[in-house]
């Protein structure tokens, strides 16, 4: 969500066929809203909705991400030398969009274009409440462990979306994604592992673009997934989870 044929050579072949398998070209998309990983660097100006920036035990959740000099980091920027010679045009404006994405883009591609603000007003607001809680934590789990970008490390990366010497582990989108799956995931259970398929597909391709290294997205949507179950304790989110499917019943009677 096609890669026009090309076929890598080893040892890159297995992680561009999982590539592969979900490439496609570019669907339009209406303008978003910022999403949480573009607002993370936004200071916190208001109390928390339910997860508070402390709410996680962030250094001993996230390994420390490997050193510079490693070959472990060695071997990443080989996979992302790899992944960029053969990244097609088509691949690279979906990844423009990955970089853009919001909720309604990300749940719509699972549950179709009902899914949108218009339609939904209480998941939209519940949703922003979810991103203002979001800029707090992402920014505590990137003091973590602080991390330069590929392109700072080695200048043969060049990324094919717009990036900045922003802190790369975990990554934001991967954080974000798997929030998203999880929260979406409860309020949709039939649909769990299509949002959590869609999450791995947001981590692939931001993978693709070159602004981060696996080991971001790995650390990305193990955070995003323990914020995911901290919003899912609070009793005030399990109750508007019933209100959110509530709204979207006539949708899904459809």
């Amino acid at each position: 969500m096609a890669d026009e044929g090309v076929r890598p050579t080893h040892p890159m072949r297995r992680v561009f066929l999982a590539l592969s398998l979900s490439l496609s070209l570019c669907p339009s998309a209406p303008a978003a809203a910022p999403t949480m990983a573009q607002t993370d660097t936004a200071p916190a100006s208001r109390p928390s909705h339910y997860v508070a920036p402390g709410a996680l035990d962030l250094k001993a959740l996230l390994p420390a991400p490997p050193a510079p000099d490693s070959p472990e980091t060695r071997a990443e920027i080989a996979e992302l030398l790899g992944l960029q010679a053969v990244r097609t045009p088509a691949q690279a404006g979906r990844c423009r969009q990955i970089e853009g994405e919001d909720l309604f883009l990300f749940g719509s591609e699972v549950l179709g274009g009902w899914f949108n603000a218009a339609n939904l007003p209480l998941t939209a607001k519940f949703f922003t409440e979810v991103r203002e809680d979001f800029g707090p934590l992402n920014r505590a789990a990137k003091a973590v462990w602080p991390r330069r970008r590929p392109p700072f490390a080695d200048a043969r990366v060049t990324p094919c979306v717009e990036f900045a010497d922003t802190g790369a582990y975990p990554s934001g989108h991967a954080v974000q994604s798997a929030l998203w799956a999880g929260l979406l995931g409860a309020i949709y259970p039939e649909q769990t592992a299509g949002f959590q398929a869609r999450a791995d597909e947001t981590r692939r391709y931001k993978l693709l673009s070159g602004v981060h290294y696996a080991s971001d997205l790995h650390a990305g949507r193990i955070v995003g997934e323990a914020i995911a179950r901290e919003f899912l304790k609070s009793p005030d989110v399990r109750r508007i989870i019933g209100k959110l499917r509530a709204e979207a019943a006539p949708h899904l009677q459809k």
